[in-house]
């Protein structure tokens, strides 16, 4: 156990010390005079700290608690500590430290040495006995009455007293004060009232508020021996309600005769509860499960079973002895919970409670448990104390152990003396920065890292003053810091929905800042950070600011929306396109009647963005305008809108009147303006007829003249009219009524005659006579035709009937009738159809034979004639079929198609062709007739030679003929040969009878077939005949070289030529000597030696290879040609240098004689074959 003893001039905050309320304050804490200090003891979870009070009573305080004593006069009062330990004072940052360690410990060099009023060795006091171990059940896996394990509990560790400096970021000097004695002693006294009326209800200095997460969820938190955070104070001793049900009410008193009260029943209800032990089982150092069993109830002594909802449950857990004051932690229906969030180390007592409506509450008894010990809680942050140029010292302040004592520390790459709580780095590079951390290890594990060493976070930025495009903002500098300490702040800012996130904007010294080139009426959110020598804080809280909004732009040009009346119009604007970052507040319509002039009325204000603009002057131009404002200001005019409202109609006219004589079908009429045009100018007339004032008016006219003429009246007819004037506005009231009547005419326009077909051919046409008009009809004209507009006359007289003959069957015809008298021509009729009966197709007018390029399918001609025509007319009945004669009369029938082929004809031979169609009436007329011949029979393929063999072409040749070409020749070849794929391809196409395949490979044999064609077709391919080309002679070999070897012998050598397809090669050495020619060697060698030669002669030399094969007669040898010849003259050896100079220089010359010669022997070839060609074209294609 480590005891941390500390003097202050005032006590640490009562939220830092949960356990402190537990333990009464001694009358001394709060009655002493002015030079009192507070002694804080700490005591670590799972040890036991004893003191005795003023009326000589011993209290046992488990740990973790904080317990605060008084010093009566300033001093630290005598430490007593157990055999075998030595106690010794350290100070830091000016707090004194009282360190009870083992005799055999070493003292770390940085600490101060133990004052010497304190001695090593004292004998223990009473009250600093260790607690006698206490029985720690375990969970019982069930109800039975099954012995539970006893364990005792560890002897606490050697005590180790500290003094503490207060918890607080400044440091507090050990200064002895009155006034603050006294405010000490106030703070105290007001807290004790609070903690005692708050009793059990409300007590959260006795115990954190239970956690409102789940059952299933565990708890992580650290806990620094009950003390610290206030997340701290919160996992500490929280416990997860399962399920919550109906109020929450206050955990039932547990008082010291709760285990009489238990046995001890008294009769509230007829009805009693009787619950048993609960059951702990799977105990972690953070967490535990309660669980257990249903009450049973119990009714003039009979047992009666209850089901879960007729009861509820509730759970109450104490951290402070049986005795202690219990929290309740849950209520509900459940008979498991899960107790999450406890100390590790600790000892607790739990009961649960059930209570109904009308049954009596019953208690359970306690069941106790000790949670398990863990790893230490990560220590707070190192902080550094001393800095040079290459060392720098920190110092860190202890975590909760978890129930195991802290063995040592790790700083980050060093471990550390376990209770020393600062070290000494050095070797350290100038300048450079370093980051701290510090985990605590134990004999469990070792805890997380502490945070690193970062300057406190600043306040926030302030806006300055803001702007359409900028934000000026300022900050103040980081608490904490000193004045010594140089700070860099960087400002972030994050756009609003931009999805860059926060993004830097300045990084520097100052405590202000301008940001420009910002969005308008936009908000940017910001953060500050500030950067020193230990590192980066953590940024500030995240302020926002809006940039102000610009002045919107101007509205668009109001239109009119519906219609313009004469008195209002409706006029309506969109907003502007750029609203300058705020929205539009009200809108300014304005309106001027002048079109020039600046005198402008405004007419609206509003948000709506329409406007009735009435009691307008009609036919009046206006003016109108918009402009709108906003947070940001008020904008531009827009474009004005020039609006005329409409006028009125114009007033009525006089009645028309007949101008001229009137007609028998036409009437002139003629009348004045309105008297009134209604404020516009008229801009149409409109004259209504009718045949009487009752009938139906009809618009016989519409313009702008005053004067129209009435056509396509009837004669000797009584008319109404009326006149109406309009203008923009409309039309006014009609005029008075006019009545005028025609002149007589010509007869009425007869009615649709009547058409009968008497046959196939013939029609009888027949009609009634129509309204003369007061004049007798003379005649009637009959009107015939196939088309509507193309009918003539067909029929003129009296009659009212006519027989029309000589027509076509299934024809439609049109025919009309027209009556005249004296006083004119009337009009046609109504059109008569009529359509004449099928019959028998036509005859087939069009019959021609088709040419080999114009048949789809070719087929042999020499057998084949193919005829097209085109379909006659059906005469109404679709035509089914056709019937071709041909030859003697011989008939064949096809279907309904338009060509056709005849087959099986004789080759050579002339028919007669004509063809009838053929319908379901019967069969029609023969078309005319024509001639057609058959072609002769395609040749037969000719034999094919071959004429001459070499070892890369073959000259073929077939048939009897020229072996030119002659146009006249009507039969061509085909000649195909085999390539390596076995495909035959065609090598040649023409008239000739020889043909030279070249490009071949030497003794190889190919297959050939060829083909004979004419006008009549292409006849069969004849046999597959097989050439074989022959081998190859070897190449020319250079000129031989000649050395002398001795007096009377010289070697000749050449060079080799490799061996042709595993043909060997042979040489023949040939020797000349003025006219004679002889044989000097033959064989396989490259060289010969030549003696016995004359003196001052001249030899030549020259040599070819040989090919040796073997063939069917035996061995046999081709050789190439000779090479050129190389002299040499068998003089004395002083002359041979010479000799070998001139026969150089001919050998020279002979090569290039030899060259000019081949030179002009191509030249004059390709001049013979130009000649050739020329006169060829000249004969074959000019003449």
């Amino acid at each position: 156990m480590v005891i941390l003893v500390m003097m202050a001039d005032q006590p640490p905050p009562l939220e830092a010390t949960p356990i402190m309320n537990e333990v009464p304050l001694l009358p001394h804490m709060v009655s002493g005079d002015s030079i009192q200090q507070v002694i804080l003891v700490q005591v670590n979870p799972g040890e036991t700290f004893t003191i005795r009070t003023e009326d000589g009573h011993i209290q046992c305080i488990q740990g973790p608690a904080h317990v605060p004593m008084m010093s009566p006069n300033g001093s630290v009062p005598p430490i007593f500590v157990p055999p075998g330990y030595v106690s010794q004072m350290v100070e830091e940052n000016g707090v004194r430290k009282v360190v009870v360690l083992p005799h055999s410990s070493d003292f770390h060099p940085s600490m101060h040495p133990p004052p010497p009023h304190v001695p090593h060795y004292m004998h223990p006091h009473p009250a600093l006995l260790p607690h006698p171990p206490h029985p720690v059940y375990s969970p019982v896996p069930g109800t039975g009455e099954i012995p539970p394990q006893f364990i005792h509990q560890p002897p606490p560790p050697p005590h180790v007293y500290q003094e503490q400096e207060p918890r607080s970021h400044g440091r507090a000097n050990f200064i002895q004060r009155d006034e603050r004695a006294v405010k000490m002693q106030e703070h105290l006294k007001k807290r004790l009232k609070e903690r005692q009326a708050s009793g059990h209800t409300n007590n959260k200095l006795n115990s954190p508020p239970s956690s409102p997460l789940k059952v299933h969820n565990s708890s992580n938190t650290n806990v620094q021996n009950g003390y610290g955070n206030g997340k701290g104070q919160q996992a500490a001793c929280g416990i997860i309600k399962q399920k919550q049900t109906g109020k929450s009410r206050a955990s039932p008193p547990a008082d010291s005769d709760m285990g009489e009260s238990d046995t001890e029943s008294k009769k509230l209800y007829d009805l009693q509860l009787s619950i048993g032990k609960p059951v702990v089982s799977d105990v972690q150092a953070r967490s535990a499960v309660l669980s257990w069993n249903l009450p049973v109830s119990s009714q003039n002594g009979e047992s009666h079973g209850l089901t879960p909802a007729t009861f509820i449950f509730e759970v109450a857990v104490s951290n402070s002895g049986k005795n202690g004051k219990f929290k309740s932690v849950y209520i509900g229906e459940e008979t498991t919970i899960t107790l999450p969030e406890l100390r590790p180390a600790t000892d607790y007592h739990v009961r649960v409670s059930a209570t109904s409506n009308s049954i009596k509450e019953s208690v359970s008894e306690l069941v106790s448990f000790t949670t398990e010990s863990c790893e230490p809680d990560p220590p707070a942050a190192p902080k550094l104390i001393n800095r040079t140029k290459n060392s720098l010292s920190l110092q860190w302040k202890s975590s909760n152990d978890n129930g195991s004592k802290i063995t040592n520390f790790l700083l980050e790459w060093d471990e550390v003396s376990p209770l020393f709580l600062q070290y000494k780095l050095t070797k350290l590079s100038p300048s450079t920065k370093y980051l701290f951390r510090v985990a605590a290890k134990n004999d469990i594990g070792m805890s997380g890292f502490s945070e690193t060493i970062v300057p406190s976070p600043p306040l926030p930025p302030q806006l300055t003053e803001a702007g359409v495009t900028w934000l000026s903002l300022n900050w103040s500098p980081s608490n904490g810091m000193s004045s010594d300490d140089s700070l860099t702040y960087i400002l972030d800012m994050e756009e609003e929905d931009s999805g860059y996130g926060f993004q830097p904007q300045y990084n520097g010294d100052e405590l202000s800042c301008t940001l420009k080139n910002l969005r308008r009426s936009t908000s940017y959110k910001f953060r500050l950070s500030a950067c020193s020598n230990e590192g980066k804080s953590n940024p500030s809280e995240v302020v926002e600011y809006s940039t102000f909004p610009d002045k919107p732009g101007p509205p668009s040009k109001p239109s009119v929306k519906g219609k313009i009346h004469s008195y209002n119009v409706k006029v309506t604007w969109d907003p502007p396109k750029d609203n300058g970052g705020s929205d539009i507040s009200k809108y300014f319509l304005e309106m001027s009647e002048t079109l020039i002039g600046s005198k402008w009325e405004v007419i609206y204000s509003g948000s709506m963005r329409e406007h009735v603009c009435d009691h307008l002057k009609p036919g009046t131009l206006y003016r109108l305008r918009v402009y709108c404002i906003s947070k940001g200001g008020e904008s531009p005019a827009s474009d004005v809108l020039t609006v005329q409202t409409s006028a009125v109609p114009p007033g009525p006219c006089r009645a028309p009147c007949l101008v001229g004589k009137a007609k028998p079908r036409e009437i002139t009429l003629q009348w004045d303006p309105p008297s009134t045009d209604g404020g516009s100018e008229v801009t149409e007339y409109i004259v209504e007829m009718a045949n009487s004032e009752q009938e139906e008016h009809r618009l016989v006219y519409q313009g702008l003249t005053t004067e129209c003429t009435m056509n396509s009246l009837l004669p000797g007819r009584v008319y109404c009219f009326w006149i109406r004037a309009g203008n923009k506005a409309g039309f006014g009231s009609l005029s008075e009524k006019a009545e005028i009547s025609t002149a007589a005419g010509p007869p009425d326009q007869c009615c649709a005659p009547l058409l009968t077909c008497k046959a196939a051919t013939c029609v009888v046409v027949t009609w009634e006579s129509p309204a003369c008009n007061g004049a007798e009809i003379c005649e009637y004209r009959l009107d015939w035709g196939q088309m509507e507009g193309s009918m003539r006359i067909i029929y003129t007289g009296p009659g009212l009937s006519y027989e029309v003959k000589g027509l076509t069957p299934a024809t439609t015809y049109y025919c009309r009738v027209q009556a005249v008298n004296i006083a004119g021509v009337g009009l046609f009729g109504d059109i008569g159809v009529v359509t004449t009966p099928a019959s028998v197709p036509a005859a087939v007018s069009v019959l021609h034979l088709l040419e080999e390029d114009q048949m789809e399918i070719p087929c042999p001609l020499s057998t084949c004639l193919a005829i097209q025509w085109e379909e006659p007319c059906c005469h109404g009945s679709d035509v089914i079929g056709y019937n071709i004669e041909y030859g003697e009369k011989q008939l064949v029938t096809v279907g309904r198609v338009t060509s056709h082929i005849l087959e099986n004809l004789h080759p050579d031979t002339l028919y007669r062709i004509r063809i009838q169609a053929i319908n379901n009436f019967g069969v029609g007329p023969f078309s005319h007739s024509i001639k057609a011949k058959t072609k002769p029979l395609p040749p037969d393929p000719p034999h094919l030679e071959c004429v001459v063999f070499s070892y890369q072409s073959l000259k073929l040749k077939w048939g009897e003929g020229p072996s030119r070409a002659l146009i006249t020749n009507p039969t061509q070849f085909n000649l195909q040969m085999e390539d390596k794929f076995g495909r035959f391809v065609t090598v040649y196409s023409g008239p000739c009878h020889t043909y030279k395949v070249q490009r071949l490979n030497e003794s190889t044999t190919y297959y050939f077939k060829i083909q004979a064609y004419n006008d009549a077709g292409e006849g069969e391919f004849s046999e597959v005949y097989t050439f074989t080309t022959t081998k190859s002679p070897p190449a020319s070999l250079k000129a031989p070289k000649i050395n002398q070897v001795g007096e009377n012998i010289c070697e000749i050598t050449w060079e080799p030529l490799q061996s042709m397809k595993k043909d060997s090669i042979v040489y023949m050495l040939q020797l000349s000597c003025g006219r004679e020619v002889d044989q000097v060697y033959k064989g396989s060698e490259t060289s010969f030696r030549f003696t016995n030669f004359q003196k001052n002669r001249e030899y030549r030399f020259r040599v070819c290879a040989g090919r040796q094969y073997q063939d069917s007669t035996g061995l046999q040898e081709l050789y190439g040609p000779y090479s050129l010849s190389t002299v040499f003259s068998s003089q004395k050896q002083e002359l041979v240098s010479q000799c070998t100079n001139s026969t150089a220089e001919l050998a020279t010359d002979k090569v290039l004689r030899d060259d000019k010669l081949a030179a002009f022997l191509l030249l004059l070839g390709f001049a013979v074959v130009a000649v050739l060609f020329a006169a060829v074209i000249q004969y074959f294609v000019i003449k």
